[in-house]
């Protein structure tokens, strides 16, 4: 379950852990798209408000990006929370884009080149200030001096990332580092493209992936597959009913797909869908997929 920030009531939060997902997430965002002028809350708090709401509902952002995070406060902010939760939490990682987070802050926003340059040194940092007591690191864009995190995660040897990535660096990271690999499908595809050219494009993906891996030492089985769904052609339609849905996700199941999620139904957005048939798709198509 995918739900914007400003959807952080307990009872929600609640809710979908009584459905029985397996896990809940949230945007890091600053603000986004039709979002920006109403209500929106942090991520990382509003996951530790869900954390003492919950007690099993695995925690997570799809995705933090480099737009307004630094590794050194990133990495203190999800020791805390995977505490709080009990260890419960999943970092989802991206790149980041050219929303209203790439110059919120005052910058300049980055090309493509720009973003995954700093993408690629900034989850390699995680990863050690997470699994090592102290760091020190001088590189091109984030510089660790001494960065304590003891007692580091719950998690061990830390929290795991699921790294949203496409093109070939962004694959390589999520191999290297990735205990999931995230993707909203092909965004060339979303305005014209057709649900068979959603499904071709994503199984080249997971075919990138899987040579990835295999350059970088590891089983591509080893990854979950994490499909943010929204963003295809197929768009709204899995949730109109619990047969659209079962259809939909039978065949991202078949290349290799062993996460789906879903946004909560908000009123008014794109995200707008029968909130009843909602939960039985949780409660009913789930137990039809096996």
């Amino acid at each position: 379950m995918d739900a914007a920030p400003d959807e952080g009531g307990r009872a929600k939060w609640q809710r979908a852990e009584e459905l029985g997902f397996h896990a809940a997430y949230t945007y890091d965002h600053l603000s986004w798209r039709s979002f920006r002028d109403g209500p929106w809350f942090g991520a990382l708090p509003t996951l530790t408000a869900a954390a003492t709401a919950t007690d099993r509902l695995r925690l997570g952002t799809l995705v933090t990006s480099p737009n307004f995070r630094h590794p050194v406060t990133l990495a203190k902010e999800l020791i805390s929370l995977d505490d709080i939760s009990g260890g419960r939490v999943t970092l989802g990682i991206g790149a980041g884009g050219n929303g209203f987070d790439a110059t919120a802050i005052g910058q300049e926003a980055w090309t493509p080149k720009e973003r995954a340059d700093r993408f690629g040194e900034l989850v390699p940092l995680l990863d050690r200030l997470l699994t090592e007591g102290a760091v020190s690191q001088k590189g091109d864009f984030y510089t660790a001096e001494e960065a304590r995190n003891i007692p580091g995660c719950v998690q061990r040897p830390r929290l795991p990332f699921a790294v949203a990535a496409t093109g070939p660096r962004g694959l390589k990271l999520a191999a290297r580092h990735g205990q999931a690999w995230v993707t909203t499908g092909d965004p060339k595809l979303y305005e014209e493209g057709t649900p068979e050219q959603s499904v071709a494009a994503l199984r080249a993906q997971v075919e990138k992936l899987g040579k990835a891996c295999a350059e970088s030492g590891r089983d591509v089985a080893e990854l979950d597959k994490i499909l943010l769904t929204g963003f295809t052609p197929d768009r709204g339609r899995p949730l109109e009913s619990v047969d659209a849905f079962v259809d939909f996700a039978g065949r991202y199941q078949e290349l290799g797909f062993t996460e789906i999620v879903i946004h909560w139904p908000i009123a008014g957005s794109d995200f707008a869908a029968d909130h009843a048939v909602f939960e039985r798709i949780v409660t009913e198509g789930l137990k039809q997929l096996g």
